[in-house]
């Protein structure tokens, strides 16, 4: 078959657009046409690295100079969608992650309320997805379920094609959970004028747990999910807003609000002196794409209120319990980052060369942008990180990757070296997404 660079894109840019197992708005709509009753597909990725840094930055001159390697399935993901109706349709995922072991924790109450671990199979399994969708009219659809949280540019397009490199940006996921997914309600849908095109979802959802919040990732460890049921009891208000009025180019806002992430923990009585422990955070992204180049860029900024009261709580948290402990936690995170590429056949009039799009990626990220009194940030969770490499598109849907990225530790300079020891990693990578049976 002869390849087509123009097929290639615009194959690219609709798959770029929604999740494997659902979309929102105008893409939600054409993506449910692309199939009569019943879709499988299914998207994954390896990863192999080459690092010069050990394992722990804690130490006085931060991470110690060490040659290692890691090879890993970061994750391997299970989709289908069937349609009851034209207007009733389920989607699901299922995500293979990072081959661990898995555990299962357990609160018994009736035994001065100790957390008990158990080890219970082999292989982290996730349900990513499991949801059943509504289509009214374009400007207003109905979802209801489990599924994906479009807060920031990765949680929104999430598969591995959709972003450069090897590893999800770190500007996005050192902050938040990736990909973020929860149980709730949706409501999406598309609304136009002769301003463009405005692509919106609303949502509530389980809200988060502040006894995950830690010193290294913020909130990001707060999500649900170790036991049988998640609580309730503070939802999580989530709202995204895309817009599209110029060709290739999509910009979009979302925000996220749990009035009080204290009342979710798993005993209700662990913040309850202290008062309400609200989260917010808002992220801006936008990404153009045309047949020479792609460009994205993201920002992300969190709030934790009455964050001592987690700092007083979360380090005497019992060691039996599943999380890390490690405080102070921030009250405000910060990330950001861009990055850039170029489709080296169509830049230069190549006639049959094949799609390669070298790249470069800045990003500056924090989870201790501010920290309150008395306890005191620690700069070496402060990163400026350049990252570039080169994706082949052996396929439309099928992408090798190569890439080096430097990370300089303490600092918020573009350029310059950090105040600890930085960290040096050159990774290679396979990634792919498709349908693998419509019918």
């Amino acid at each position: 078959m002869k390849f087509n660079r123009n097929t290639f894109f615009r194959s690219l840019f609709c798959m770029t657009l929604g999740c494997l197992a659902g979309g929102a708005g105008a893409q939600e709509l054409a993506d449910t046409a692309g199939y009569g009753k019943f879709r499988f597909g299914s998207y994954g990725e390896a990863v192999a690295s080459f690092k010069d840094y050990g394992i722990n930055r804690f130490q006085k001159e931060g991470s110690t100079k060490d040659h290692r390697n890691t090879i890993a399935i970061p994750r391997f993901t299970l989709g289908f969608d069937y349609k009851f109706t034209p207007k009733w349709i389920l989607g699901a995922e299922i995500e293979f992650e990072a081959g661990g072991t898995g555990t299962a924790v357990e609160l018994e109450n009736n035994e001065n309320g100790e957390y008990e671990t158990e080890i219970e199979k082999g292989g982290e399994v996730a349900l990513e997805q499991l949801h059943i969708t509504r289509l009214i009219v374009p400007a207003f659809n109905v979802r209801v379920g489990h599924q994906v949280v479009p807060v920031g540019l990765t949680n929104a397009q999430h598969e591995p094609i959709n972003f450069f490199g090897t590893i999800r940006p770190e500007s996005q996921t050192a902050l938040m959970p990736s990909t973020w997914h929860e149980t709730g309600v949706t409501v999406f849908g598309t609304l136009g004028n002769g301003y463009g095109v405005f692509d919106y979802e609303a949502m509530i959802v389980t809200g988060l747990n502040a006894n995950g919040f830690d010193r290294d990732t913020w909130i990001a460890s707060g999500k649900q999910g170790f036991f049988e049921t998640d609580n309730f009891t503070s939802p999580g208000y989530v709202a995204r807003i895309d817009w599209r009025g110029v060709p290739g180019l999509r910009t979009g806002v979302s925000f996220y609000y749990c009035r009080d992430t204290g009342s979710n923990s798993d005993k209700p009585q662990t913040y309850s002196s202290y008062g309400r422990i609200p989260v917010q955070i808002f992220t801006w992204d936008a990404q153009y794409r045309n047949k020479y180049l792609t460009a994205r860029a993201d920002l992300t900024y969190g709030h934790l209120g009455n964050s001592k009261a987690v700092n007083e709580r979360n380090n005497r948290l019992p060691n039996a319990s599943p999380y890390s402990r490690l405080t102070p936690v921030a009250k405000n995170a910060l990330s950001y980052g861009a990055e850039i590429g170029f489709n080296f056949g169509n830049v230069f009039r190549i006639g049959k060369c094949p799609t390669l799009i070298p790249f470069t990626r800045y990003e500056y990220f924090n989870p201790q942008k501010s920290v309150a009194k008395p306890y005191t940030a620690d700069k070496r969770l402060e990163v400026s990180k350049w990252m570039v490499g080169i994706d082949w598109f052996a396929l439309p849907n099928l992408v090798v990757k190569a890439d080096y990225s430097t990370r300089q530790i303490g600092t918020q300079k573009v350029f310059g070296k950090g105040a600890y020891n930085s960290e040096n990693d050159f990774s290679i990578g396979i990634a792919y997404i498709g349908w693998f049976f419509k019918r």
